[in-house]
């Protein structure tokens, strides 16, 4: 599931698996929609005329995603501050009209968020879980907006040849630092970025990984704390792909074959 940046996991230790059932959204099964919390003040400065789109994405994550194992039974009252204006807060270092794939999108944060507060932005959401994905187009559909969801893992060449040359690659506690970079990296184009929503571990992790996104072609890697009004404050890792792998390991600037 999509976890708070302070509770960060590798995706490895991930024991989910597709055999899992995909619950229905019968009377029995989903949780009333109108215990939903109720927006804050800041969600109208966030998202706009898009707000109740913003409601029933937060309506849909405290039902359906609570009972597929998407949302913790605790996370419910902090989906607004915790998890959705804190995805959305990001916003503030993405420029207009671009590409942005969001990778380990789970339960769609901060992918949607994103996408519902600007957009001008193409959002696409990767995910290797089938009932995550298909909870993922469920929630594209009804709420109508235009994202693209895509069924695999980051690294996978089908992945980057369907999402690659990408402005941004985002993500929210989905892998340690440089675990997370290497995914990130062959995604992107050079001069890309990645912007890594992380908790109270960011500065700790960009000192203990800075050699490793070095070697991956990453410079630039600073830390800015954001946060979106009536939302918990969140920290972002952004990193830019300064240089790539060549075709023998060799660093090139341009565009350098990637290889995985």
């Amino acid at each position: 599931m999509n976890r708070h940046p302070g509770d960060e996991t590798s995706r490895d230790s991930d024991v989910e698996s597709d055999a899992a059932p995909v619950a229905s959204a019968t009377s029995k099964q989903r949780v009333d929609d109108a215990d939903s919390p109720v927006p804050p003040p800041g969600a109208v400065e966030v998202f706009g005329d898009r707000l109740p789109l913003a409601i029933r994405y937060v309506e849909i994550l405290g039902s359906a995603g609570l009972v597929r194992g998407l949302i913790g039974p605790r996370e419910r009252p902090r989906l607004w501050d915790r998890h959705v204006l804190n995805s959305a807060a990001a916003a503030s270092h993405l420029l207009e009209a671009e590409s942005v794939v969001d990778i380990g999108s789970g339960a769609g944060l901060p992918g949607i968020p994103l996408a519902l507060a600007r957009p001008d932005l193409s959002v696409t959401l990767v995910e290797p879980l089938l009932r995550r994905v298909t909870f993922l187009e469920e929630v594209v559909s009804e709420l109508g907006i235009d994202i693209r969801v895509i069924r695999g893992r980051a690294e996978e060449k089908s992945v980057i040849a369907l999402a690659g040359e990408a402005d941004v690659v985002t993500s929210r506690a989905v892998a340690p630092l440089a675990k997370l970079a290497g995914w990130s990296a062959p995604l992107l184009k050079t001069g890309g970025r990645m912007v890594a929503l992380k908790g109270e571990s960011a500065r700790e992790e960009v000192e203990r990984d800075r050699s490793a996104l070095h070697r991956l072609g990453f410079a630039n890697i600073e830390i800015e704390t954001v946060a979106a009004s009536d939302a918990e404050p969140t920290k972002l890792v952004i990193g830019t792909l300064a240089t790539r792998m060549g075709v023998r390991g060799s660093r090139s600037r341009g565009g350098g074959r990637r290889t995985r």
